[in-house]
């Protein structure tokens, strides 16, 4: 198959699985080495196994990265720093795509970024919400889940100063029922901590735009 019958067939799509080639929309044997052959040209980027992306001059249409995120490991759902940016909590662009799993954890590095996946409990895995961009699908942490996941996973001492070294900006997208209803759900002290802490400094920064 030449590359212009390939993108007739797969070019709206935004990202290419040869499960999809398997179900028998075209003769995947052949046109897996043609694949492969395409990937060493530098017109298909490989995202991992079975995952490709059309090279920027072929793409019909915008690529969504959440949910490249999305696809590269099911199921998962985008979290920690990454998310925070998503929803404008945290000011700085984050260049690692963290999302968390109840799978293996695991790390996908190509032209499209670097998407790394944390495991997760399966009593943890919750808070997260699909959101829909070019009719690209992707499953991201809720502004409180992305919270308690990033003091979850990293471990640290929680303390004000902590919060601080965030900067969280837009702290009104932070519903704190839901952030202390979350903490519970994980049934450990330092989670509730953290909730009441971030709590704290939400109060605290209201009343000092209050102030001024």
């Amino acid at each position: 198959m030449k590359l212009n019958e390939f993108l007739k067939i797969m070019g709206n799509l935004p990202v290419i699985e040869t499960e999809f080639l398997s179900a028998g929309v075209v003769d995947s044997g052949p046109l897996k080495v043609q694949i492969s052959r395409w990937v060493k040209a530098g017109k298909l980027i490989q995202l991992r196994r079975g995952v490709y992306l059309l090279s920027k001059e072929y793409r019909k249409i915008d690529v969504f990265e959440p949910f490249i995120a999305s696809i590269l490991k099911k199921p998962s759902y985008l979290s920690l720093e990454k998310a925070l940016e998503f929803h404008g909590l945290i000011p700085e662009a984050v260049p690692v795509y963290t999302s968390v799993t109840t799978k293996r954890a695991a790390r996908f590095i190509s032209e499209a970024g670097e998407f790394v996946y944390q495991h997760i409990k399966q009593h943890l895995f919750w808070g997260y919400a699909s959101i829909t961009l070019n009719n690209q699908t992707a499953f991201i942490a809720t502004p409180e889940k992305a919270l308690l996941d990033l003091i979850y996973f990293k471990g640290r001492k929680i303390s004000p100063e902590y919060i601080e070294e965030l900067r969280l900006q837009n702290e009104e997208k932070i519903n704190l029922d839901k952030l202390f209803d979350y903490a519970k759900r994980f049934k450990k002290p330092k989670m509730m901590r953290a909730a009441r802490i971030i709590s704290d400094y939400i109060r605290l920064q209201k009343e000092g735009v209050k102030q001024l």
